[in-house]
């Protein structure tokens, strides 16, 4: 049976995203959110690498993520950073909390992972109504890559006691009308060369065009959207691009 983030999932994030290592997109966060005295809220918060630095560096930040091993794995950074911080499980389109943000920060790729259109729209709105009057969100997508159904990807990684994690990517779907690649997913866990442990997660990848996203945005009331491309502000993207942000504004 797939599932979706699981345990070995989130060991890989972890290995893969490092809490303090050095990041373009938390550079640009911080740059723009400097002066924000309020409240800001990281969906999608993972492992915590956009959170706890933004924390350290004097912001108040609220975590959320729909996976509780992700959570867990946030807490514990926390704890040990002895950072106070408010994290609560939930997803992006059905957010509601009593607090409003003075900005929300979805990171790269975080909500290209929302799998139906309409789910995208009631996310959009759930973070309006939770931001205040000038409030801003934040929006990142990953350019999706072309890819051929039947394309297969393997990588490896060594954890810190000393097994093996493996997986194995491959594309099983391509739907370039609804705009999605479905991808799945098997890791393996080897411990002295045994298989020892297996998951399979399934991944459904949207992706959106530049003027679609910006009228999204639009719909659901902001008032400006401001673009960046690989978190130059106000850089137009371009056929290189990897990155384009969406800095929206209530």
């Amino acid at each position: 049976m797939y599932g979706f983030y699981d345990t070995m999932a989130t060991e890989i994030l972890d290995l893969n995203q490092p809490v303090r290592a050095s990041y373009d997109d938390v550079t640009f966060y911080q740059s723009l959110l400097e002066g924000v005295p309020g409240r800001i809220l990281v969906p999608a918060v993972g492992n915590g690498r956009v959170m706890i630095p933004l924390i350290e560096a004097g912001f108040r930040v609220d975590g959320m993520d729909a996976f509780t091993d992700r959570l867990d794995l946030c807490k514990d950074y926390l704890e040990a950073g002895g950072l106070p911080a408010r994290l609560f499980q939930g997803y992006m389109h059905t957010l509601q909390v009593d607090v409003v943000y003075d900005a929300i920060v979805v990171s790269r790729g975080s909500f290209q992972l929302i799998e139906e259109w309409s789910q995208a729209m009631l996310a959009l709105e759930q973070f309006y109504h939770h931001l205040i009057d000038g409030g801003r969100l934040i929006v990142d997508l990953e350019i999706v890559q072309p890819k051929s159904v039947g394309q297969v990807e393997t990588n490896e990684w060594d954890t810190l006691d000393g097994d093996v994690i493996t997986k194995e990517d491959k594309v099983v779907a391509i739907d370039h009308v609804h705009q999605f690649v479905k991808t799945h997913a098997k890791y393996e866990r080897w411990h002295r060369s045994q298989l020892v442990e297996a998951e399979l997660e399934r991944v459904h990848n949207k992706w959106y065009g530049v003027e679609e996203m910006r009228l999204m945005l639009e719909r659901v009331g902001f008032q400006s959207v401001v673009l960046a491309t690989d978190y130059q502000l106000a850089q137009e993207p371009n056929s290189d691009a990897t990155v384009i942000s969406f800095v929206a504004t209530k």
